[in-house]
């Protein structure tokens, strides 16, 4: 990655550091074209191969080993107002607390991600976003990951989308292309996934394709004690080369569902009118394995339907069969089921709109 983030830079270590036209290596080639041509060859084999080498290891010390952020990164719960609406909070006034090495690393690009911790949870992810990270196939699917606290429910009545949960994607797969990564995913409503964190991810991917930049970006899911479902999620960015003009923020991102009452320990949930100790109503239906919405496509506003231009068939916008679909086949549409089914579409029988 280093030689493809600094090509120059890399052939020019390569080319001081080799001494290829030193006195010492022109004395060398004197004597092996007096060897042979063979000789010749082999030793500029062996010299291309030990340069190499070097530049691994010089990548290897450039890219940061270890995700670790300074103590004025680090905040807490107790630090934070609790939710009252808004889908997120500004922090520090909106300057991400990067440190001078951070930013120091983040000329060119790379990814890291925390290992999952003794619970199954994952941590701290970061990455130097730039066009050489972003994906250019179309996402597979990623419903074989559980995140920790993961369930499949939905709110018929009360969620537009119906589905409480997403696997959240803690980097936005449009920045890096990490998808089914369990370091990367993590048990999120789908308020925090469409209304707290996409506005965010899309100014970061907007402003890397304009000016092919890079951005520092972080995002730390932030647990209280040992619950397996985040409270939310802190999300940092820097523009590397504009020095934060182009793009900079530090927010908190509230894992929350208006209208729904969650146990962050295990990530059941309820009505929020149910918590008096009633059961809930029949708006609260579980969904067999056989459909699992979990991995509905953020990008898509919450409308009624998605329409494949290709197949003929017409979806809720949470199924999982519209993460699949190519992006050139897909219609968003507000029209109403019967007139959707009077321009020869067919209701999808995975999800049954």
């Amino acid at each position: 990655r280093l030689i493809k983030a600094f090509p120059a830079t890399s052939c020019m270590i390569v080319y001081y550091i080799t001494g290829l036209h030193s006195g010492a290596n022109r004395g060398i080639m004197d004597w092996l074209n007096q060897k042979g041509e063979l000789m010749k060859q082999k030793f500029k084999k062996w010299l291309a191969a030990a340069a190499g080498f070097l530049v691994l290891v010089l990548g290897a010390l450039t890219v940061p080993s270890t995700l670790t952020a300074s103590p004025d990164a680090v905040i807490t719960l107790q630090n934070l107002p609790p939710y009252s609406g808004a889908p997120y909070v500004e922090v520090n006034g909106g300057v991400p607390a990067f440190t001078e090495d951070d930013l120091a690393d983040a000329q060119g690009y790379y990814e890291m991600y925390s290992p999952l911790d003794l619970l199954g949870r994952p941590g701290m992810a970061a990455a130097s976003v730039g066009r050489e990270l972003m994906p250019t196939g179309e996402r597979e699917g990623i419903g074989m990951i559980k995140p920790a606290g993961f369930s499949t429910v939905r709110y018929d009545n009360l969620i537009e989308d119906k589905y409480l949960y997403n696997r959240c994607h803690i980097i936005g797969w449009q920045l890096t292309g990490e998808n089914a990564n369990e370091k990367n995913l993590i048990t999120g409503t789908r308020y925090m996934n469409v209304e707290g964190m996409l506005p965010f991810e899309n100014r970061i991917a907007s402003y890397v394709k304009r000016t092919g930049n890079h951005v520092l970006y972080r995002v730390t899911p932030v647990y209280e004690g040992s619950e397996l479902v985040c409270r939310g999620l802190q999300m940092e960015a820097w523009s590397v080369e504009d020095e934060g003009q182009g793009v900079q923020f530090h927010v908190f991102v509230y894992n929350v569902q208006p209208g729904i009452e969650i146990d962050y320990a295990t990530g059941s949930s309820r009505r929020a009118e149910d918590s008096a100790g009633k059961e809930p109503d029949s708006g609260v239906i579980a969904v067999p394995n056989s459909f699992d919405s979990s991995e509905a496509d953020a990008d898509i506003p919450q409308s009624t339907y998605v329409l494949n231009r290709n197949s003929l068939k017409f979806h809720y916008a949470v199924c999982e069969s519209v993460a699949d679909m190519a992006d050139h086949n897909k219609i968003i549409s507000d029209e109403d089921r019967d007139a959707i089914i009077a321009k020869g579409y067919e209701p999808c029988k995975r999800c049954n709109p």
